[in-house]
């Protein structure tokens, strides 16, 4: 039996993409990201970005400055305080497997989750996105999940919503900081948040930094978590991306949460990403 492929849309400027789910995830097919990127071409792209969330490019045979000048199309770059990549751009991060099992190995004297997450929420403003490239990659294995999280907000029963409302929680990232010789004092977010452009309501909660939700008891709190995290496990809320030679995701960081399948053994898998700060107005929070 042959897979049905979903045909390519295309823009009303000519841009082709293919929706993988219905509402996250959508591969453009005729951008060549190894060339500059026109303004029209940009503001569509953004424009997709918010619809989809998340945007793949395969068969990108791209260096890391052309990843860097993509990425500056949409903002100025934000350089990690643990950035561990010593090249000539500052703002490009190593994800790499052995810096996993280190990361793991910090925190654990920490309740574990299912590592659902979001780049910078231990941020005052977080980063808005992120572009990531494959660099080394496992013959099979080392998918990656993003999650809609409007989706997984719209998804709760109603009196899990109600109970939601008005609540914050922490992101504590401060030992990883420390040991990067970073300061940054424990800040809070609202569970659930208005994306600023598109006005949704997102579920935005990181299982990956000791979450904590404030104001209520320690057992309430871990119950609404579970809550959450239920949500962000519904394969019907995802979007499951199989990593090539040449893949290259771009995600909105404020509308989803993403998970990285670790299933590749010692393979030393590498991806580089490079995130987007927000508006100049917070640069410096």
């Amino acid at each position: 039996m042959n897979a049905v492929v979903p045909p390519a849309q295309k823009t009303r400027s000519g841009l082709s993409l293919r929706v993988l789910q219905p509402t996250i995830g959508a591969e453009i097919e005729n951008v060549d990201l190894r060339l500059p990127v026109p303004d029209g071409l940009r503001d569509e792209l953004r424009s997709a970005l918010l619809q989809y969330k998340v945007l793949f490019f395969r068969n990108q045979d791209i260096t890391s400055e052309q990843q860097a000048d993509f990425a500056r199309r949409f903002g100025a770059l934000y350089t990690h305080p643990s950035t561990t990549n010593s090249g000539s751009i500052p703002a490009l991060h190593n994800i790499a497997a052995q810096d996993l099992k280190r990361y793991d190995d910090e925190h654990d004297h920490i309740e574990k989750w299912d590592a659902y997450h979001t780049d910078t929420s231990w941020r005052l403003v977080p980063t808005w996105a992120a572009v990531l490239r494959a660099v080394r990659l496992p013959g099979a294995g080392g998918d990656t999940v993003w999650v809609d999280a409007g989706l997984a907000y719209e998804g709760l029963p109603e009196n899990i919503r109600t109970r939601l409302e008005g609540l914050y929680v922490t992101h504590d990232f401060r030992r990883s900081l420390t040991r990067a010789g970073h300061y940054y004092p424990l800040v809070s977010h609202p569970v659930v948040r208005t994306h600023r452009e598109t006005g949704a309501r997102i579920l935005w909660v990181n299982f990956s930094q000791n979450p904590q939700i404030l104001g209520i008891p320690l057992q309430e709190s871990r119950e609404l978590l579970v809550a959450i995290l239920d949500q962000y496990r519904k394969p019907e809320h995802q979007v499951r991306f199989g990593w090539e030679p040449g893949s290259v995701a771009f995600w909105d960081n404020r509308s989803t949460v993403h998970y990285a399948v670790r299933n590749y053994g010692e393979f030393p898998r590498l991806l580089n990403r490079v995130l987007i700060s927000d508006e100049p107005l917070y640069a410096d929070l």
